[in-house]
């Protein structure tokens, strides 16, 4: 039996966004920076004081806990996702959610802090990978002049890169998207949310984003949107 941690992490905030289940959230944060998400923090969190400073940077890491993947034990290999699903590597060298703490970092874009609210302040965020509800274990500032690094080289991620669907959204079934939440969704279907190891061209998936359910199919590279259903 695995004894008590003896460094607990403290849960401060969730994270709200329009993602009420795993399939569909973006497999890397900032690769739809469309996406809006707040960040509520925890009554005992709600401390203006601890917000000072934060407004005069751009962008934050988060650390958070993949919640829908805390399991017991671990496995040494993942399959990632992008790699078709039938090919394993150390999870060390991967972003998979099922590691030995399922810990996850996600750098986002702060666009505004709402200081007055009935939930305390508020962190006004884009380009988040994480599902509605998620918790936030701590907040950091993104400082450019260390934590970017123009020439660093992403092992077998790079050749997962620039992969996008052709996405076919009829106009009717478009306008029953809020305005706000189209390019969102557009990029999000471009950026397939089906798991790599599913290619059924004859499958009608259904994707839960905002108020919606969006159904689509995929064959030969082409994403076409078959229907949008209001979610209950």
């Amino acid at each position: 039996m695995q004894t008590p941690s003896p460094y607990p992490m403290k849960i401060i905030a969730h994270i709200r966004t329009d993602f009420p289940a795993k399939f569909g959230v973006p497999r890397q944060s900032g690769l739809v920076p469309a996406l809006k998400g707040r960040i509520v923090f925890l009554p005992e969190y709600r401390n203006p004081d601890a917000l000072r400073g934060l407004d005069g940077y751009s962008h934050l890491w988060l650390l958070w806990q993949f919640s829908e993947a805390v399991r017991e034990g671990w496995s040494p290999t993942v399959r990632p996702p992008r790699l078709g699903g039938n090919r394993r590597m150390g999870v060390f060298a991967t972003r998979s959610p099922y590691r030995p703490n399922a810990v996850g970092l996600s750098s986002v874009q702060l666009t505004r802090i709402e200081w007055e609210s009935p939930q305390g302040p508020i962190l006004h965020v884009s380009g988040a990978d994480l599902m509605d509800g998620t918790p936030i274990f701590d907040i950091k500032p993104y400082l450019p002049f260390t934590d970017s690094h123009p020439d660093a080289v992403g092992g077998f991620a790079d050749a997962q890169t620039g992969y996008a669907l052709e996405v076919d959204f009829p106009a009717p079934l478009l306008e029953m998207i809020a305005p706000d939440d189209r390019d969102a969704l557009l990029a999000l279907l471009a950026g397939d949310p089906r798991p790599s190891y599913q290619d059924d061209p004859e499958r009608v998936y259904g994707m839960p984003y905002a108020a919606y359910d969006v159904q689509f199919t995929v064959a030969d590279g082409r994403l076409t949107v078959c229907d949008v259903l209001p979610r209950a």
